[in-house]
């Protein structure tokens, strides 16, 4: 860790784009060109309008999760704004390498305003972590009581798997004395979240809706690319794919999320062939989906064009 920090960020972000750009080699090198074709292909104007509306149920569930955290954290955040930076922050994170310079953006613009952007910085990261704990746990609850004679069981395994490493990596930096400090400066930054009941279930509605709506768009990619599987079954399938969609190591979306949907189908039994498909046709009902967030770009811009202008006479009078 402390090797990868001295690292320049214009290298990491470089290494983080040949990552995904080899990953997504690899799949072409493995299923061929003809999946990812198939996906575009299978894009309808009916699937875009549905998953235009699950987009903006997703991002009013997250923004009310962003609001409840950074409320937490004592930095009150209004329900328009709120809205409009995180469909800013979608669509940044879905054309921009890496998935995470909206989340840095909305964070700097509103701690800005509170002159706070360190605290809005671990306000933002205290929501994204908390979408992702009940991300994964929404997902062991549904994938582990599939049992060894499911199609899916080896996916539950992997899933098991991962969050055994990942609490392992827990225990390993808790048994530092520095580990030790560092988790406890966090709790005690989180505390006026974590002591408020009502606020963690709301944060956990928040996030199960934000999670239903792009297991959903998944499952409206899968049905549109023709793949022989039940809605449930496709959404199962959906909540692995949405994991390795939050992994920082992408070029606009694309990476990690299609080389784990090619394997998570072809371990369904229902070909890696048809995970690239459907992976495509997500990927791309995304960015057609967050389109929106632009529109909040240029808004911003043309408003704060005015304001230096303004800003620009007041200091020459």
């Amino acid at each position: 860790m402390a090797a990868l920090s001295r690292i320049p960020p214009r290298v990491r972000s470089l290494l983080r784009i040949a990552v995904a750009l080899a990953v997504v080699a690899g799949t072409i090198a493995v299923v061929g060109v003809g999946p990812f074709l198939h996906g575009l292909a299978s894009i309808s104007p009916p699937t875009i309008l549905v998953a235009v509306a699950l987009a903006a149920v997703a991002t009013a569930a997250a923004a009310w999760r962003w609001r409840i955290v950074s409320a937490g954290f004592g930095l009150p955040l209004p329900w328009s704004e709120a809205f409009a930076s995180y469909y800013r922050s979608q669509f940044l994170n879905t054309v921009l390498p890496g998935g995470v310079v909206g989340d840095v953006h909305r964070a700097y613009v509103h701690g800005r305003h509170h002159e706070r952007v360190d605290l809005a910085a671990r306000a933002v990261a205290a929501e994204r972590v908390a979408g992702q704990l009940v991300q994964v746990v929404l997902t062991l609850a549904i994938l582990l009581p599939l049992g060894l004679a499911s199609p899916l069981a080896p996916l539950a395994w992997i899933s098991g798997a991962i969050v055994v490493l990942a609490i392992v990596f827990v225990g390993v930096v808790a048994a530092t004395r520095r580990g030790r400090a560092a988790l406890r400066r966090e709790c005690r930054m989180l505390r006026p979240v974590l002591t408020r009941p009502a606020a963690l279930f709301a944060i956990a509605a928040a996030s199960v809706v934000v999670i239903a709506a792009h297991a959903t768009t998944f499952v409206v990619a899968g049905i549109a690319a023709g793949v022989h599987a039940g809605a449930d079954e496709l959404a199962v399938v959906a909540l692995i794919v949405l994991g390795a969609a939050a992994i920082p190591v992408n070029v606009g979306g694309w990476g990690p999320r299609e080389a784990v949907a090619a394997s998570a189908f072809a371990l369904a039994g229902l070909g890696a062939g048809a995970g690239v498909a459907v992976s495509t046709a997500f990927g791309v009902l995304t960015v057609v989906a967050v389109l929106p967030g632009a529109l909040a770009l240029v808004a911003d811009r043309f408003r704060s064009v005015p304001a230096r202008s303004i800003i620009g006479k007041r200091r020459s009078a």
